[in-house]
Parts: structure tokens; sequence; C-alpha cells
């Protein structure tokens, strides 16, 4: 009886692993920059890197991106764009929509001759925001 009863148990904690896994993928930041155009539509300069320690998520099964500030940015990803890759990049990108509904692109970026090191630009019609990060 006990047998049965550990062998229905292990088959359930089985299935129920598999279901579980999802495709989510943490980062830390370490630094922010802003890019913002100016009154003549032309872009200025990025302001200086300002330090900070934030969680970002990237989780593809709720289709959305969270950067845990101290106002939580959500994006919802509507559409995956295809990965781009070249001599010194690996480009992953989304379209998404924030907070506000305003649509924006999203970009994780691999610096492939920067001892592979991530970035997250936050790209919207009139500023762009980055971030580095890293991999947990």
């Amino acid at each position: 009886m006990n047998f049965i009863r550990t062998y229905i148990i292990l088959l359930f904690l089985a299935f129920g692993l598999q279901q579980v896994q999802s495709q989510s993928y943490q980062f830390k930041t370490s630094g922010f920059s802003v890019l913002e155009k100016n009154e003549r539509g032309k872009w200025g300069d990025w302001s200086n890197l300002d330090l900070v320690n934030l969680s970002v998520i990237l989780d593809t099964n709720k289709h959305r991106i969270v950067v845990y500030s101290q106002e939580i940015q959500l994006f919802n990803i509507l559409n995956y764009i295809e990965r781009e890759e070249n001599d010194t990049d690996i480009v992953y990108s989304f379209i998404c929509k924030d907070n506000d509904g305003r649509e924006c692109k999203l970009s994780i970026i691999t610096r492939k001759k920067q001892e592979y090191r991530k970035q997250l630009y936050i790209n919207y019609d009139d500023h762009i925001i980055v971030y580095n990060m890293s991999s947990v």
C-alpha cells in the first residue's frame, strides 16, 4: 500500500515539475543612461551613466519584460523580432506596450567584443533608455 502511494506521489511530482518549467530569464542591472530628442527633433547626448542595481525579467510564457525599478516598468510583448547577429553583436528585439499603453521596441544586445556584456535598450520615438546588465 505504501509503495503504491509513494509511486503515485512520485508520478504526480514528475508531471507537475514538467509543467512548472518556464522560459524566464533573469538579469541584474549595473547602470543606466538616457538619450533624448531636443525640441528640434534631433538626438542629444547620452546622460551620464547612473549606477543602479535592479532586476529585469524576460518571461516568454507571459509575453512580458519587467524592470523592477522604483516604479515597476512592465512591457507586454506584442511581437518577437527575429534574432540578429553580426561580428560584434547578438540582438533579440521585441515590440512591446508599456504600462501607459505606449508602443516601444526593447532589445537585449550581447556585445561579443566587450566580453559578452549585455545591454537592454528601451526605444521610444522621443527617447532611449539603456541598462547595462548581466545574467543571473
